[in-house]
């Protein structure tokens, strides 16, 4: 069996094992890490040597951690991460370059629709259909989309909202609202198979999906990081937040994970503390009081164009993994219209929280 997992801000560790009688045996850890003493590794491999299969990450993790030499220095490398790749080469985890990747990158369209391709995509991936998709959003008109879970009346102010013409929203995934407008947004969704994300806790799985726009942006000249569960940051403040939602797995398919982020371009402060209702106790853990610094846009920090910032980060993940042009057909369009219009474009949805 083979794992692999890219460390977030780290290294890629390799594991290879075999499976007998609920026990690991044969295990080698190998990666572009770096290990001090030498002999760490050869107790790293005796650590896990013979832990029993059904151990958790943080289980593996613990054996790796009491079996290292004392001194040792990891740079890189994590006994987490170790337990990690141990999970997913036993789950038999599939990795990025084991597809064949396609990009969707279309004009403008509605808020709804761009809601409703979100679950139909990811349906096709799940049947077989499509291979995993990287859709990138173009946006028509300005919009607040609310999380799954959240209050309409707790999130979004009505009055602000009709002043400046503004769409309200709820998505299928959980999180917080975000006020988005044309020319001032980026967001992209990806739609795969959970092969990808098999031995995952749900948290890692956030950091492991937008690993590569980590590794773009700081192509662009900014240090970012994953701040859990959901939010992408710098040094300057917050850029984007993610968010997830597992599909089941359909008769004669596979499960899959809708997987979208929306990053900050641009800002007009102002009028997004107009529309949204900021609470206090939402910025306590911020370490802010301020509803406009809490996220910082891409504007300033690489002064690229919004379209230049887009184009690197989709060379990014070409160069990475392979990326072919790729469009919706009109059998999904024609279904996900259907779809906006009878649950994301409606009422009830959007106020099925109050």
């Amino acid at each position: 069996m083979h794992g692999e997992y890219k460390i977030p801000g780290g290294k890629l560790v390799v594991v290879d094992l075999d499976e007998e009688n609920g026990v690991l045996r044969d295990v080698r850890v190998a990666g572009d890490f770096f290990l001090e003493p030498d002999e760490a590794i050869d107790a790293i491999n005796a650590a896990l040597e013979g832990a029993p299969s059904g151990t958790d990450g943080a289980g593996l993790a613990a054996r790796v951690q009491a079996a290292l030499p004392p001194g040792t220095v990891m740079y890189g490398l994590t006994a987490e991460g170790i337990g990690v790749a141990v999970r997913r080469a036993l789950a038999r985890a599939t990795d990025w370059t084991d597809y064949d990747w396609q990009l969707i990158h279309d004009g403008p369209l509605p808020v709804g629709l761009h809601l409703a391709l979100d679950e139909i995509l990811t349906q096709e991936v799940a049947a077989g259909h499509r291979p995993p998709t990287l859709r990138v959003w173009e946006w028509q008109d300005p919009a607040v989309v609310i999380g799954s879970f959240q209050s309409l009346r707790n999130e979004v102010d009505p009055d602000g909202a009709a002043k400046h013409g503004v769409t309200v929203v709820r998505r299928v995934t959980g999180g917080g609202a975000m006020f988005m407008e044309a020319g001032n947004s980026i967001t992209y969704s990806l739609s795969v198979p959970s092969a990808l994300v098999e031995g995952l806790s749900f948290a890692d799985s956030y950091a492991y999906l937008d690993d590569w726009v980590l590794s773009a942006l700081g192509d662009m000249g900014i240090k970012a990081w994953y701040q859990p569960l959901n939010d992408i940051a710098t040094e300057a403040g917050k850029i984007a937040g993610a968010a997830q939602r597992r599909v089941a797995a359909p008769q004669g398919g596979v499960p899959a994970v809708l997987h979208h982020v929306t990053m900050a371009y641009d800002m007009d402060a102002d009028k997004m503390t107009e529309v949204l209702r900021i609470g206090k106790e939402k910025l306590s853990d911020k370490g802010t009081t301020s509803a406009k610094k809490r996220v910082d846009p891409l504007r300033r920090q690489t002064g690229l164009p919004r379209e230049q910032v887009i184009a690197n980060m989709v060379a990014s993940f070409r160069s990475r993994y392979g990326l072919a042009e790729g469009s919706v057909t009109e059998e999904e369009m024609a279904r996900a219209r259907e779809l906006a219009r009878t649950k994301f474009d409606s009422e009830e949805w959007t106020t099925r929280v109050p």
